[in-house]
């Protein structure tokens, strides 16, 4: 059974039209050889007209009675066909308009969760490293948004969230660094860290890394003066991904780093465990 909640439902419902019992501008046969192309089901099957024979019933039912990834299959074949659909304005005839693009975008993202996708490609990469609750809860707040299809409203969470991130590493590295210093400056001495320990291999990686401190330093005008930190024009919906995948990339790749990274407390020589046995 799909899981959609009342504000997606009711997107959906305006994006395919479905106030009067109908889907887009399908007719009864036509909507049943869309479905089966796009999943494989009868929707004229009696299992589907449990609350009534309409197509816009048969699809609620649809989505009452299959699982997430079939549900998500068929809401993304019908939101391609949808946006592409001119409709009728504020109700007068003979004025229509494509659906707006923020209704298109939210339905994707809609049928993107429920296959199981994100239009963020490292977004579990975003989680607290420590048992802070204020650092979990910005974790869990930013992947909500994107859970949301909301990246531009979680901008400046997500600036917070890296701020508390390389912070913490600093300390557990034993990186000093005031709180007065931006972002980027302390970014930038993590950075010397971990090429100091030699905990990058290739000359491109540390350019890589490099050149990240750069992005860090506009990401502090981003969430300035184009998020909701402030009374701000927020960021569009396009740049905005563009961010976020770039900034949960290299979060990823410091998970990475910092798993590789060996703590001399936590490791111990064959030798001294075998001094230490009891004989």
């Amino acid at each position: 059974m799909a899981q959609i909640n009342y504000r997606d439902k009711q997107d959906l419902e305006d994006l395919f039209q479905m106030g009067g019992g109908y889907v887009l501008n399908f007719s009864d046969s036509s909507f049943r050889s869309f479905v089966y192309d796009a999943v494989r089901e009868d929707i004229s099957d009696e299992k589907y007209k449990t609350k009534g024979t309409s197509k816009a019933n048969r699809l609620r039912s649809f989505c009452k009675l299959e699982p997430d990834p079939k549900v998500g299959s068929l809401i993304y074949e019908l939101v391609m066909i949808a946006k592409d659909k001119p409709r009728t304005r504020d109700g007068l005839s003979g004025l229509s308009e494509l659906p707006p693009k923020d209704l298109v975008d939210r339905c994707f993202m809609i049928a993107s969760a429920l296959k199981g996708e994100s239009v963020i490609e490292d977004i579990d990469a975003i989680q607290a490293i420590n048992t802070d609750k204020d650092f979990n809860s910005i974790a869990r707040s930013i992947r909500e948004s994107i859970g949301r299809n909301e990246p531009e409203n979680a901008l400046d969470r997500l600036h917070t969230y890296i701020t508390k991130l390389i912070r913490v590493l600093c300390q557990q590295h034993d990186i000093v660094f005031s709180r007065e210093e931006s972002l980027n400056a302390i970014f930038g001495k993590y950075v010397k860290y971990i090429k100091t320990n030699k905990m990058i291999d290739s000359e491109m990686a540390e350019k890589i890394l490099t050149y990240s401190i750069s992005v860090i330093q506009s990401f502090n005008d981003i969430r300035n003066n184009r998020s909701f930190a402030h009374d701000n024009p927020v960021l569009n919906y396009d740049e905005s991904i563009l961010i976020f995948n770039n900034i949960t990339n290299m979060v990823r790749f410091i998970n990475k780093i910092e798993s590789k990274i060996a703590k001399p407390e936590d490791s111990e020589s064959p030798e001294s465990s075998w001094e230490e046995l009891p004989f």
